[in-house]
């Protein structure tokens, strides 16, 4: 554990006081979408409990019938929790100041709010300041793992306060995949710290998503790059092509350089087999391209939920370049139609200058 933080007087002796020796929880999960309610279900596992509580009744009603608690509102969701209540939130970003309008006048001093989804590290900074203004407790975990994290585990970057982290331990190491996850590093042991668990208190506040933020920019550059490539190897065959020999198509110099039928399933496969380009994005990719080579099931549109461009503003502002990661997401831009303008006024240009029609 690292960076120590404020905490009320007391409240240190009120955490430890309240820990059981078997460090069993209850918590509130606001949230029970992809993310939240897998998450539930995996402290629920562990021996945890958890409340949960949704917009939607249905929701919750299914979210019951896998064997944990409910609530019909916040305020019977916080009724329904020991103090100092544990409330974890994962929900939209957009959504987070509004939800702690109407949670937080519930919770009362020492209380801990958490926010598990993918929030600007800087809104951490103020929401961690206007609850510490009512002796309330925030940390900002970022979350990784998508929808396999209830059976593999979740990755863990949490910003707050050292005691409120600590007091949370017995959460995040049941969330988190475990040692067992991953070879050790050489170098490592098994006593190391945290991270070869799968969770980090990486700082104080915005650090937990200050360090999610840069592993989905990171994530950004590494999903284009396999894209990119693969697109190469399923275009390899356009030697065979019949080109167009005429003034708007760049002529193909050697055709019997691209005359290669490659099965790119096969290659996906073929590199999660000792090759240094394989990860677990390599794992989906090869098992989607399994299900259907074409890949027809999806128009391309790739949506950025914000980390992204956050964390090309923060490169700009550190002075650090970061052009794979600014071109990957330029890329998704692209996907969502947003150059379409820019590519009518590039035809409409040549148009003008030389009557060059579009094909």
């Amino acid at each position: 554990m690292s960076a120590k933080g404020p905490l009320t007087k007391g409240l240190a002796s009120l955490f430890l006081d309240r820990r059981t020796e078997k460090d069993i929880m209850r918590i509130g999960m606001i949230g029970l979408g992809r993310m939240g309610a897998n998450m539930a279900l995996r402290l629920t596992r562990a021996g945890h409990e958890c409340v949960g509580y949704a917009r939607s009744a249905d929701t919750v009603r299914a979210f019951r019938a896998q064997g944990a608690l409910g609530a019909e509102s916040l305020a019977d969701l916080v009724a329904q929790l020991p103090r100092p209540r544990v409330v974890w939130c994962m929900v939209p970003a957009a959504t987070v100041d509004s939800l702690l309008a109407s949670l937080v006048p519930l919770l009362e001093v020492g209380d801990i709010v958490i926010d598990g989804g993918n929030s600007y590290y800087q809104d951490d900074i103020r929401r961690a300041q206007d609850l510490a203004a009512k002796n309330l407790h925030y940390l900002d975990v970022g979350t990784s793992g998508g929808v396999w994290g209830l059976e593999r585990g979740y990755c863990l970057m949490i910003g707050g306060p050292f005691e409120a982290v600590g007091y949370l331990d017995p959460l995040f190491r049941s969330l988190a995949p475990g040692p067992h996850a991953a070879s050790l590093t050489p170098g490592t042991t098994a006593d190391s710290g945290t991270a070869v668990s799968g969770y980090l208190h990486c700082g104080s506040h915005g650090a937990g998503h200050f360090v999610k933020m840069v592993h989905n920019g990171i994530e950004y550059g590494l999903m284009a790059a396999y894209a990119e490539g693969f697109n190469i190897l399923k275009r390899a065959n356009i030697g065979d092509a019949d080109i167009p020999q005429d003034a708007e198509t760049a002529p193909l110099r050697h055709p019997e350089h691209f005359q290669y039928q490659i099965d790119v399933a096969a290659v996906a496969e073929l590199w999660r087999r000792g090759s240094v380009v394989s990860s677990w994005l390599l794992d989906l990719t090869a098992a989607a391209l399994q299900k259907k080579p074409d890949l027809a099931d999806f128009a391309g549109r790739v949506a950025d939920s914000g980390e992204g461009r956050w964390t090309v503003q923060a490169a700009v502002e550190e002075g650090v370049p970061a052009p794979v990661i600014t071109a990957a997401l330029y890329a998704r831009f692209n996907s969502q139609g947003q150059g379409d303008f820019a590519d009518r006024i590039l035809a409409a240009m040549r148009y003008g200058f030389g009557g060059h029609v579009e094909k």
